[in-house]
């Protein structure tokens, strides 16, 4: 009599997302969206439960929008870090400036994004990919304002100078508090 094996073949696991968001509504959708991406979603609305989640869930990636009622998510990226330390933080808000996006990397986040944010850009930023440029050629074009554009430009300088005013300003040939006051302004869409 012949001995036959069995193997046994496990599912692959999908990567676990925590999303903290505390629009229900909001969350709900982002939960729908990503999940149909492959992502296995939890969703908390405050930070003492974002980082009881961090710690049961093991997440891969977290989502965390910056204001949450009367709490801020800035003081939980440093403990989330900690706790783990391979995960992709990215942080998602209505309320964008440069100055807390450069507060948030150094934290430890690992990216920044402002609401509203299309599902290309968010699934590119929480993978860690270049955002594919052929996606927006084929959208409707939008006219931006001269301070949208130098806005723009602003941050994508001082993403490539990793936050550092100074060295961003030296770049745009701008004094340090012309920059930050630039940055406490952002233009309307």
């Amino acid at each position: 009599m012949a001995h036959t094996a069995t193997t046994n073949i496990t599912a692959p696991t999908l990567p676990k997302l925590l999303i903290v968001e505390d629009d229900v509504i909001f969350a709900n959708t982002l939960n729908r969206r990503l999940s149909k991406h492959g992502f296995d979603c939890i969703q908390v609305d405050n930070n003492n439960d974002a980082l009881l989640a961090c710690h049961r869930h093991t997440p891969d990636y977290i989502l965390l929008d910056m204001k949450l009622a009367a709490e801020n998510t800035l003081s939980i990226i440093t403990p989330m870090r900690k706790l783990r330390p391979q995960s992709r933080i990215v942080l998602l808000t209505g309320f964008a400036s440069i100055a807390t996006a450069v507060d948030a990397i150094k934290l430890g986040a690992d990216d920044y994004l402002s609401k509203p944010v299309d599902s290309q850009t968010l699934l590119a930023t929480l993978k860690g990919d270049k955002i594919d440029v052929a996606h927006f050629e084929n959208q409707p074009e939008k006219t931006l304002s001269a301070e949208q554009v130098e806005w723009q430009h602003i941050q994508q300088v001082l993403k490539a100078n990793q936050g550092n005013i100074s060295a961003t300003a030296r770049q745009l040939s701008m004094h340090r508090r012309t920059l930050q006051r630039k940055l406490q302004k952002r233009p309307q869409n």
